[in-house]
């Protein structure tokens, strides 16, 4: 004998307007595969629960719709005309939650996607003969780098990690040494040949000096030096003076003088020979690259990619990372 088990009007609960609740979705989970395998124990089974907690999951959710369901019988359990069409609409749901989550799955512990990075303007010279390998080894990664000597707002404008170099304001970003740099002063073997090479950082005085104008302040940087375990520093007269690095350098590749920049500036024009190095004595390191980030509890697989890439490549400092406070 069939018997049916029917949720009186006065039981029912309106359905709240919103989102369906976590115990929506779970009784709609349970739901689908009861009316699937046609058994409240096949569904437990299924799901690692009771045939009772399955049972109580769909009665719970039939009295908040108002609605049965399910026609329950001794031996098996049918839907009712209301069920089939919940059934198919709750079904297409599930499969949409569940590709949801497998996207987010393979996003999350795969690298892939956009990573957004910013970068002072000679940052260029550091990060972009490493992009190439970078690329290679995660094609999946979206890389899009800003370089620009504007301090950027990591987490209003939507970064996923800045370098930075010199005094760092308070933060409670994550931070990471990169590279230390320290000024390089360099001449072409041409120059060298018509006017010599300074001895000291005062022979200085006799030779042409191209200068790099500070985009912050507007001057001239001085050019640095060390001295008996202190440094120092002094404002050559400038016969060029240029607003952009590698025009800088490519002043001083043409012989028209020397010049004081970053030695990573200048490194390959030293390995290839259009350059030479003085004061070598005189000159120490002065600063480190960092990279900066947001703390998160899950952090992005393609950030620590990019992190751990371009520190291993860089190399020559500790690989230790910490919560960055200014002194």
């Amino acid at each position: 004998m069939m018997t049916h088990m029917t949720i009186a009007p006065s039981q029912a609960h309106p359905a709240p307007g919103g989102p369906p609740s976590t115990e929506s979705l779970s009784g709609m989970v349970a739901f689908v595969r009861a009316a699937e395998s046609g058994s409240f124990v096949a569904a437990g089974r299924a799901l690692g629960l009771s045939a009772s907690a399955v049972g109580k999951s769909v009665m719970r959710l039939e009295a908040k719709l108002g609605v049965q369901l399910l026609n329950r019988t001794t031996r098996r359990i049918g839907l009712t005309h209301e069920g089939a069409r919940f059934f198919a609409r709750c079904k297409r749901m599930l499969a949409d939650l569940e590709e949801a989550e497998n996207e987010l799955f393979q996003s999350t512990s795969s690298p892939r996607g956009r990573l957004r990075i910013a970068a002072p303007s000679l940052g260029s010279r550091l990060l972009l003969p490493l992009v190439p390998e970078f690329r290679r080894r995660y094609p999946d990664i979206e890389l899009d780098i800003e370089f620009s000597d504007r301090m950027v707002d990591i987490t209003q404008e939507g970064y996923d990690a800045v370098i930075r170099t010199g005094r760092l304001a308070d933060s409670q970003l994550l931070a990471r040494p990169l590279a230390q740099y320290g000024p390089v002063v360099i001449g072409s073997p041409t120059y060298f040949a018509g006017h010599g090479e300074p001895a000291t950082p005062a022979d200085l005085e006799g030779h042409s000096c191209i200068r790099f104008r500070s985009p912050a302040s507007g001057r001239p940087e001085p050019w640095r030096f060390s001295r008996d375990d202190h440094t120092f520093a002094i404002d050559p007269h400038a016969t060029l003076t240029f607003n952009d690095m590698e025009a800088v350098l490519a002043a001083c590749i043409s012989g028209l003088g020397l010049a004081c920049v970053p030695d990573f500036i200048a490194k390959s024009a030293l390995e290839g020979g259009m350059l030479r190095a003085v004061l070598g004595a005189h000159t120490g390191t002065e600063g480190v690259f960092q990279i900066l980030w947001p703390p998160s509890r899950h952090e992005a697989p393609r950030l620590r990619a990019f992190i751990d890439h371009v520190a291993s490549r860089l190399g020559g400092l500790p690989s230790h990372e910490v919560r960055f406070r200014a002194a």
